[in-house]
Parts: structure tokens; C-alpha cells; sequence
């Protein structure tokens, strides 16, 4: 499983460790050990929770550490809204040791096992923060994420809400990404970019982060 993150990460042109993947496998074992107990994922098996959702943060952060460096942050704060398991955080987290990363969910119990995850995968640079979704608890960050949440144009003004002037929000989108849906220059924001990409997983779906600059 470690080799299969590694090398993923290496087609998105992410440097992944022996190290990393070795805690990001700990904490995808850590998933399948309590995933049935707190309905975390409908994943069969360690390698779908590998490659569909694990490989899925490091799309994000590719992406994040492209952003970063052309803006010159040698360290940044990032926030995935709507963490559910941490699979996009933790892994954020885990892929960008330079980051400080803060996972807003507002049920409880997946806040709890969140933080029991990266205590035992020892994954240091994670906070889980208890809340909901516009309640401004968390703070502003230079990036933010968001998978599964609900419908783009219902939550984007709510995730832009929590991004720094100048910093990013990037929503993970399926086969027909909802940004012609959106008017981000409602809440100070631009859209600058629809990307497709894949993962390694048996499927023939088109996926999409769509990425959108709050003002500076």
C-alpha cells in the first residue's frame, strides 16, 4: 500500500516519503478498524480506502503545494470543511508537513475518532475543530477544502467565508463540476481554474477540483 501511494504521488508530482506513507497507511488501517462501528466509509477493503480516498487528498495536495510555492509560503494553514473521517485533512496534513492543517466537522463522534486517528498515526501538524459550517469557529486560512459537503453553489459563500484575501478554496467536484453554477464575485472571488483528474481505482469517472482565489 505504501508503494502504491508513493508512486501516485509522484505522477502528481507530490513528493511523498517512505515515512508518510507509512502514517497514511496507519491511518487508513485505523479507518477500516473502527469504519463499521461509526459508518466512517462504505470502502470494502484497505486498498479502496487507499486509493479512492487517501489518493483523493493527495490530489488536493498537489494542487495546494503548487499554490504555495508560487506564492512563495514556506508554511501556510489549510482547513477541509466538512472532514467527516479527516480522509482529505489528515491526509493534507500528512502530505504537507509545512502546513498547519484544522478539520472543521460538526458531528461529534467523527470529531472524536479524528483525533484519536492522528494521535495513533502520529500526525501532529492536524486540530479537529467541533463545528458547523458558517458558524465562523474555525478562523481564516490560506486554503481551503471541501469534498461531499452538498451542492457547490449552497456552500460557497460560506467556504469562501474562510479564506484569507488572496488565499484559495478548492471543492472537490464528480462528472459535471457546478462552477458555471456560481457567481463568486457575490463574495469577493474569482474562479481560476476546472481541473480533471483520476485516481487509481477501478472506475470510469471523470473527477474535478474546481479552484477559486478570494480577493486580495
Amino acid at each position: 500500500m505504501q508503494n502504491r501511494l508513493i508512486n501516485f504521488a509522484q505522477t502528481l508530482g507530490l513528493p511523498l516519503t517512505n515515512a508518510q506513507a507509512d502514517t497514511l497507511v496507519k491511518y487508513a488501517e485505523l479507518v477500516l478498524q473502527k469504519k463499521n462501528f461509526l459508518n466512517l466509509t462504505g470502502a470494502a477493503d484497505l486498498r479502496e480506502i487507499v486509493e479512492r480516498h487517501l489518493c483523493d487528498g493527495l490530489v488536493c495536495a498537489a494542487k495546494i503545494k503548487g499554490l504555495a510555492g508560487a506564492k512563495g509560503l514556506s508554511a501556510f494553514t489549510a482547513a477541509d470543511m466538512g472532514a467527516g473521517a479527516g480522509f482529505i485533512g489528515l491526509t493534507l496534513a500528512v502530505a504537507l508537513p509545512q502546513a498547519r492543517v484544522t478539520l472543521v466537522e460538526s458531528i461529534e463522534k467523527r470529531c472524536a475518532f479524528m483525533n484519536w486517528a492522528a494521535l495513533n498515526a502520529g500526525i501532529k501538524n492536524a486540530a479537529v475543530k467541533n463545528a458547523r459550517l458558517g458558524q465562523n469557529a474555525a478562523g481564516k486560512f490560506d486554503f481551503v477544502t471541501e469534498r461531499a459537503m452538498g451542492q457547490l453553489p449552497d456552500i460557497l459563500e460560506n467556504c469562501l467565508s474562510a479564506v484569507k484575501a488572496g488565499g484559495a478554496f478548492i471543492a472537490y467536484q464528480g462528472e459535471r463540476p457546478q462552477a458555471d453554477q456560481t457567481d463568486p464575485g457575490k463574495y469577493s472571488a474569482s474562479l481560476a481554474e476546472v481541473e480533471t483528474y483520476s485516481l487509481p481505482v477501478q472506475d470510469d469517472k471523470k473527477r474535478h477540483l474546481v479552484l477559486f482565489i478570494k480577493n486580495g
